[in-house]
């Protein structure tokens, strides 16, 4: 649904102008309904301004309409002007509405400073370290007047029918539209309810009135406002919402700090609430901040980090020739991974060669060009490396390896000239990209090198083995290596650790590898983004998704401590979690919330990515009653929910004949979910599955496996068995690969079944080690999936 729009953004551009030609970065609230009404809005209230001192005529208190009027205190430091009296409602007798201002005048101030030292830390900033009699003083001082306002009394006061719509400006993702149960409960509403059921919100760059309105229709708010819920009756149109949402988003896109062209940003515009008076939206308050536009973040060339994932020539400086420090190990674990020696050069003035690779005195020195310059130098020398880089011209990327670059108070310096120069650098299209600071380094399978400083004896390497088409990005390099622990079957071909992002950013990473052809899966463990970075990387994840690619990603910080721990750990500033989220996952990620789900969704999306899902429905079946009903009741959550499939007469009738000709059918009824009972010997399992598999009405299916079962061939490791085959792997192994059905299994049978699990793997088949984990994270994907194939169709 789209919705015509009827913005005056000359008369826009003149109320912001307005106000900034008078010193103010802001609008008072009789200059928002102006505001709103270019912006389309039919029913602002009439209103007008009574100023301090004023003594107000009869004729003006009765030139507005109705029998009451609303007094609303006029300041812009005090935005929660209900909790201290700064709102009323009196009748409109001009005697009346003189003595309420006139007291209003002097109690708000009181109240307000009250309400402060009660309040300190959401106190505006101007009455921080006021106290007593002076913060009184300094709260009257700020008071411009008392607006009256038309009363237009609501069809209903009743819970929920009440809307707020705003935009913001985002450090990370320009801006961002919300809306949702509005009032002044509005923050409980959103702490209470589950995610996503009190407000929604989403970036004006990457959605459109209709599509906000789909994710509108999600909320309470919007159930309560179309009279969906118990004795309520509708209140507004969907018309009328979606030509709202249409409206903010057009006017947050142009008054955005994205849009070069805008002659203000729009740093904040709030209408809380909206209320609803005979089918019109009424604005009962609402703010508005503002700012000039500054300069937009450059821009590094992309296409330079071909150099880091597919380097020929590799130069490594900070190895030592007497020891085994960062820089030594890294150069070992180059030459390991199989990377030509010859094409490998330390930058090393006091010697000849390490380990069999050539030194020279310099980057002048080199016989060629470097594709990838590693620096592993303490971080005070490294200022004077990347001026020689930059200089020289003799290296396409470089990684920094050191930390010390903006993850302390101390460092942040260092950090700002060091990516001061690199930014002038790309100013003209050219210089190097550098991966880094505080990066533990890249290790590219198809690349064959292997930067990371871990030694084999800690971690041992899986260099000339079989990888995923897949690319694991993470600011951090402990998440990598922790996860790789954990999941060694998730090996991707690329692994990059961000660290800092002094220069390359997590949004060019996403930007490069949605058009490399041999990667499928993108998996990003993000911590912050530069400014506006996240808008660039949910606009890479758009492009990647429509490409046909799935993209996984997990964000730290949701809580305020996390975001400081962040912000230690990495240099990054965690923005708004909730924004952040949205954002994303309507980019078309899907989005982890925990560090258990992104590891399986990674699993997941690299063995099913060339499976067709076409829906929801879900087929399960197990040896074990307990494991059946369980993957029953795991199929649906707050966040995700599938259904079980109901099955066809023919799939029925195919495992009623297996299960007779296997001497079954008194123990196993044919339906889903389908507990074969113990009893069920490798091909049982096997064509059970497959039976599910081709059910036209079948979009999944989730195998329980127990391998204790006395009728399934597979034996414990400990009875030394860990190395053979069992019968039923190369039966589900061939399932598998021929089948279009995504098929996932489940061993629950704890280590002794560990070398079942692997060779399952290896089988590329996903295994999970309890029914509820397997099916509540193949639910996620699946509903990841749909919604990504939902955005191709709309494109």
């Amino acid at each position: 649904m789209q919705a015509a729009t009827r913005i005056d953004f000359p008369a826009l551009t003149e109320n912001l102008a307005s106000a900034h030609r008078e010193g103010r970065n802001f609008l008072y609230e009789y200059e928002v309904y102006d505001f709103l009404a270019n912006l389309g809005s039919e029913t602002p209230p009439r209103c007008h301004l009574v100023e301090r001192g004023e003594h107000v005529a009869d004729e003006k208190i009765l030139s507005l309409p109705g029998d009451k009027a609303v007094l609303k205190i006029v300041s812009p430091a005090l935005p929660h002007k209900t909790e201290v009296g700064g709102v009323r409602i009196v009748d409109k007798e001009p005697n009346k509405v003189r003595s309420a201002i006139r007291r209003m005048l002097y109690e708000v101030p009181e109240n307000a400073a009250m309400w402060i030292e009660r309040n300190k830390d959401v106190a505006h900033e101007a009455y921080l370290g006021l106290s007593g009699d002076e913060l009184v003083q300094a709260i009257a001082d700020d008071i411009r007047g008392v607006l009256q306002v038309q009363f237009m009394p609501p069809d209903s006061e009743a819970f929920g029918n009440e809307l707020i719509v705003g935009l913001r400006n985002t450090r990370e993702f320009g801006t961002i539209i919300s809306a949702g149960l509005g009032g002044t409960d509005t923050e409980l509403y959103a702490r209470r309810f589950r995610k996503g059921q009190a407000i929604v919100a989403a970036s004006v760059e990457m959605i459109d009135g209709g599509g906000f309105f789909e994710l509108f229709k999600r909320t309470i708010s919007y159930r309560k406002l179309a009279g969906l819920t118990r004795g309520q009756r509708r209140i507004v149109t969907d018309e009328q919402i979606v030509e709202c949402f249409s409206a903010f988003i057009e006017v947050g896109r142009h008054f955005s700090s994205g849009n070069p062209d805008a002659p203000f940003v729009i740093e904040e515009l709030e209408i809380n609430p909206f209320a609803f008076t005979d089918y019109l939206m009424i604005p009962l308050d609402g703010l508005c901040r503002f700012s000039l536009p500054g300069d937009a973040p450059s821009s590094r060339p992309v296409h330079k980090i071909r150099s880091i994932v597919a380097p020929e020539t590799i130069g490594v400086v900070g190895v030592s020739s007497s020891r085994m420090n960062f820089g030594r190990l890294i150069l070992k674990n180059v030459l390991d991974a199989g990377f030509a020696r010859e094409k490998v050069f330390v930058i090393k003035p006091d010697a000849d060669e390490v380990d069999g690779v050539r030194c020279v005195p310099d980057l002048h020195s080199l016989p060629e060009p470097l594709d990838l310059f590693v620096v592993a130098v303490p971080a005070p020398h490294v200022p004077a490396i990347v001026d020689e880089v930059l200089d020289t011209g003799r290296a396409e990327a470089v990684l920094l390896i050191p930390g010390g670059m903006g993850e302390t108070e101390e460092s942040r310096e260092r950090a700002a000239e060091l990516t001061e120069r690199m930014r002038k650098a790309h100013e003209t299209g050219g210089g190097p990209v550098f991966l880094g600071g505080n990066s533990m380094g890249v290790v590219s399978h198809p690349g064959r090198y292997d930067t990371w400083f871990i030694p084999e004896n800690k971690f041992p390497k899986s260099h000339g083995k079989p990888y995923k088409r897949a690319a694991l990005i993470s600011q951090s390099g402990a998440f990598m290596l922790t996860r790789l622990a954990q999941c060694p079957e998730i090996e991707p071909a690329y692994m990059l650790s961000m660290g800092n992002q002094n220069d390359l950013t997590l949004g060019d990473m996403a930007r490069y590898f949605k058009d490399a052809d041999d990667v499928d899966v993108i998996a990003v463990y993000a911590e912050g983004f530069k400014d506006l970075d996240g808008l660039a990387f949910c606009r890479a994840v758009r492009e990647a998704v429509l490409a046909g690619k799935d993209v996984i990603f997990y964000k730290a910080g949701r809580t305020p401590e996390g975001k400081v721990a962040t912000a230690g750990h990495t240099a990054s500033l965690a923005g708004d979690y909730m924004v952040c989220e949205s954002c994303v996952r309507e980019a078309g990620a899907i989005v982890a919330r925990s560090f258990t789900e992104f590891q399986n969704l990674v699993l997941l999306a690299q063995r099913l990515h060339g499976k067709t899902i076409a829906g929801n429905r879900l087929a399960a079946l197990s040896a074990a009653g307990f494991e059946a009903v369980g993957m029953a009741d795991s199929i649906e959550s707050d966040d995700f929910a599938m259904r079980l499939a109901p099955l066809r007469r023919e799939t029925r009738d195919r495992l009623a004949a297996l299960f007779e000709r296997k001497r079954l059918s008194g123990l196993v009824t044919p339906r889903n979910p389908l507990d074969v009972t113990p009893a069920a010997d490798d091909e049982t399992h096997a064509e059970a599955a497959r039976a599910l598999c081709q059910d036209p009405g079948v979009d999944a299916v989730v195998l329980g496996l127990v391998p204790m079962s006395p009728s399934l061939d597979a034996v414990a490791d400990t009875c030394g068995a860990s190395e053979r085959v069992e019968t039923i792997v190369p039966l589900l192994a061939a399932l598998a690969a021929e089948s279009d059905t995504p098929l996932v299994c489940v061993v629950d049978a704890g280590r002794l079944y560990e070398g079942l699990i692997r060779r399952l793997m290896e089988a590329d088949i996903p295994v999970f080690r309890s029914s509820d984990r397997g099916v509540a994270a193949l639910s996620q994907y699946i509903e990841g999936r749909l919604h990504a194939a939902r955005l191709r169709d709309e494109s």
